[in-house]
């Protein structure tokens, strides 16, 4: 059956997934959202005996319906290939109580490789299926990790443009790197002097204005988005839950038909809504636990059924997750809504006019899929040294958010269903974090010390992409004010131009 896509702020006519996927963002600055949630059409059991790239294309033939056979499975096969460390893609692995779904194997060791890898390839031939000529132009706002897994992702794709927008002061020195260092003759990375949500705002607000769309059409561009608003960057998440479910079923962990609860660090929400979509195909998740930082704004969200980003920004050890506005929040208060495009429009206008909106009784009713929490930096660097010195694995600060909240969850509810944690970063992005919070004494250390000393005392060798950048150079040294991203991307596209 046919899915089509829709804005969450208006009855617009719905486009097809391949058309989605190249506008990134709906014209009216909702979120394109499937007519319908497809249900998996193949058995549990039947999806336990295969690979990821197989339950991959299971997953997201019912998503991708405008692609071929054909062309779903060259993107799945040029995605998840070597460039990740494993042949499993994304492992579970036991400690304390939970499994942890690792999905930092990929080129940049964060979570964003399982969806940046594929979006290139599915932007590519969205272009072919809907004859476009114009160059993508990419536009990015990144907390720390989706902006080196989106500009891997796009170096040097034919016919494309990727720039990067990240908060100069507010990612870890390696992700910084990470993205300053990478090559590509298609390729920019832009700090600015604000937070990620003044770098997101920024993005959208390039996105919502008709007059500089034209302006770069007529330069022979046109925009798109590779962050987690874009629905080719969330049907590839729903993979990975599904994935891990039917490994479990496999390997019999759990029985067929049995209920798993999901535990997910979050910031933007695409990651823990993907989970909720995989629910709403018939997977047998129990409870989505929504894991916030001290940023709680999302904590708050689910306790009171009150949204209000009013409030200090906090920098923590969990920087990807340093974020008041949760774009992809969006996706579900339409659900909840009913599928009312005007009141979620009403919603998402108060939010940015006023900071702030209620949701009513009805809608607030049906939250129950969630539960939220939150953990404070000492309980993170807390939950980092437990995990070590009882079982000698070693997790970065976003996934020890998770760990912090699950146990708060299982202590407050007595819940022993079998859980699956999202590990969303290697602790070798985060060196300098883990590290202190295992040994404070190697505090003097270096950056790249720190990883060495990690990759020593967890008996793990070092990440191919930590290696690559401990030499590497700078090559993206542009910084602006965030009001002046709109006159950096056109002085950009201008002066590709002038080549």
């Amino acid at each position: 059956m046919e899915v089509l896509y829709h804005s969450t702020r208006s009855d617009a006519e719905a486009v097809s997934a391949s058309t989605a996927i190249l506008k990134g963002l709906a014209e009216d600055g909702g979120l394109f959202v499937p007519d319908h949630i497809p249900a998996l059409d193949r058995s549990l059991r039947e999806l336990s005996q295969m690979s990821y790239q197989e339950v991959a294309y299971e997953v997201m033939k019912l998503y991708l319906t405008d692609f071929t056979q054909e062309e779903l499975k060259s993107c799945i096969r040029k995605a998840y290939d070597e460039k990740f460390d494993t042949s499993q893609i994304a492992p579970l692995a036991w400690a304390q109580g939970a499994y942890y779904l690792e999905l930092f194997h990929g080129a940049t060791i964060a979570f964003k490789d399982m969806a940046l890898s594929i979006l290139p390839h599915l932007m590519t031939v969205s272009a072919k299926k809907n004859a476009v000529k114009n160059e993508i132009v990419i536009l990015t706002a990144t907390s720390g990790d989706t902006g080196k897994a989106a500009l891997a992702g796009f170096a040097d794709v034919e016919g494309t443009k990727i720039i990067v927008f990240y908060p100069k002061n507010g990612v870890s020195p390696i992700q910084e790197k990470q993205m300053v260092t990478q090559k590509g003759k298609n390729t920019y990375v832009v700090g600015i002097h604000g937070n990620f949500d003044d770098a997101q705002s920024g993005v959208k607000a390039i996105f919502s204005d008709r007059q500089f769309a034209r302006e770069a059409a007529g330069m022979g561009y046109q925009f798109s988005s590779a962050n987690s608003i874009n629905i080719g960057r969330l049907v590839p998440q729903v993979v990975y839950y599904v994935y891990a479910y039917a490994k479990l079923l496999g390997e019999g962990k759990i029985a067929e038909g049995e209920t798993i609860n999901v535990t997910v660090p979050t910031g933007n929400f695409g990651n823990i809504l993907a989970a909720f979509y995989a629910k709403n195909m018939g997977l047998p998740i129990g409870k989505l636990i929504c894991a916030s930082n001290e940023n709680k704004v999302l904590y708050d969200f689910f306790s009171t059924g009150s949204y209000d980003r009013n409030r200090p920004f906090v920098l923590t050890t969990s920087p990807s997750m340093d974020i008041l506005v949760s774009s992809n929040l969006e996706r579900l208060i339409y659900w909840i809504a009913g599928n009312d495009t005007h009141k979620d429009a009403e919603l998402m206008q108060a939010l940015n006019k006023e900071g702030r909106y209620g949701l009513t009784e009805g809608m607030r009713a049906q939250l129950g899929d969630f539960y939220g929490n939150y953990a404070r930096e000492e309980e993170v660097a807390g939950t980092i040294r437990s995990l070590y010195e009882e079982c000698g694995y070693v997790i970065d600060p976003h996934t020890a958010v998770a760990a912090t909240v699950y146990r708060k969850y299982v202590e407050e509810t007595g819940d022993g269903r079998v859980t699956v944690i999202a590990s969303t970063a290697s602790p070798f992005k985060f060196t300098r974090s883990v590290m202190e919070a295992i040994d404070p004494k190697v505090a003097s250390l270096g950056d790249f010390e720190l990883a060495d000393e990690l990759s020593r005392i967890a008996n793990v060798k070092v990440p191919r992409a930590i290696e690559e950048i401990r030499n590497a150079k700078v090559v993206h040294d542009t910084v602006c004010e965030k009001d002046e991203m709109k006159q950096v991307v056109r002085a950009i596209l201008a002066g590709d131009k002038m080549r």
